[in-house]
């Protein structure tokens, strides 16, 4: 335990990389602009490619210094 008498834990998994965090928001930018009632489905790992290769410019853009 540790001094605030909560106990301690080692964390295993360093958390996400930049790369995961913007595909996440392409994601989410993406799923908000569907119709309600649509269902991912079929299209789920064609929809996790897209927004991989969005994060990808992204990260490209950043490295050559954003939008001028």
């Amino acid at each position: 335990m540790c001094s605030s008498g909560q106990e301690e834990f080692t964390v295993k998994h360093p958390g996400m990389t930049l790369r995961d965090y913007f595909a996440g928001k392409a994601l989410q930018g993406y799923l908000a602009s569907l119709a309600p009632d649509f269902e991912p489905g079929e299209f789920a790992s064609a929809i996790a490619r897209e927004c991989y290769a969005l994060a990808e410019a992204m990260i490209e853009a950043r490295e050559e210094g954003g939008a001028s």
